[in-house]
């Protein structure tokens, strides 16, 4: 007799991390239809929910989602657990055709090294709305690559003004970032040692 398991469904099991860490509601209305796969260097790809160190994370990941080549796309990822308690941007891309965000419109250049600020555990999260043509982004609505601009956006007012909707996908992880001590060494000249 053979007995066969049913398959996990991605999206569902998205859905129910989205619900454990208060990423619905807090950031989502709405259940997104299709998970976004990213993956960032040495083959670490990310689990819905999973946690990982910030140094895993530092370089811009690839991200591939369900997409039709001949519409265009914009990919935020945001972080919700910064001091100032709003959508911190870490990464925002417009005008992405099909899923190759590389020749996107970059609108804020990747940067996830905030971690030292606000709360211990960080929830970094991917959102993928599909646009209903090429956008103009205007410069008011678009943060500044500093500090100070990316930690005062708002995903849901973006989304309304350029009439993006609902993330068509989703995913993200959690970032621990921990305290840690790295020693620090004198420079040595060349100098022969006395034997």
């Amino acid at each position: 007799m053979i007995v066969q398991c049913k398959p996990i469904d991605p999206v569902n099991s998205l859905n129910d991390q989205l619900k454990k860490h208060h990423i619905i509601p807090r950031l989502l209305k709405c259940r997104p239809r299709e998970v976004i796969v990213v993956l960032y260097p040495c083959n670490i790809v990310i689990k819905s929910g999973a946690t990982l160190d910030l140094p895993e994370v530092i370089k811009e990941p690839i991200i591939r989602y369900p997409s039709d080549p001949e519409k265009y796309y914009t990919l935020i990822v945001v972080d919700l657990d910064m001091p100032s308690k709003k959508d911190y941007v870490v990464w925002m891309v417009g005008n992405i055709r099909g899923c190759d965000v590389v020749p996107g419109q970059t609108l804020v250049p990747y940067n996830n090294r905030q971690g030292a600020e606000g709360d211990p555990v960080h929830r970094i999260v991917f959102l993928a709305y599909q646009q209903y043509l090429e956008l103009d982004f205007y410069d008011q609505d678009i943060p500044s690559p500093g500090p100070e601009g990316r930690a005062n956006f708002n995903c849901a007012e973006f989304a309304r003004k350029y009439a993006l909707g609902n993330p068509i996908a989703c995913n993200f992880y959690l970032t621990l970032w921990e305290w840690r001590w790295t020693p620090t060494f004198p420079a040595v000249e060349n100098t022969p040692l006395n034997m």
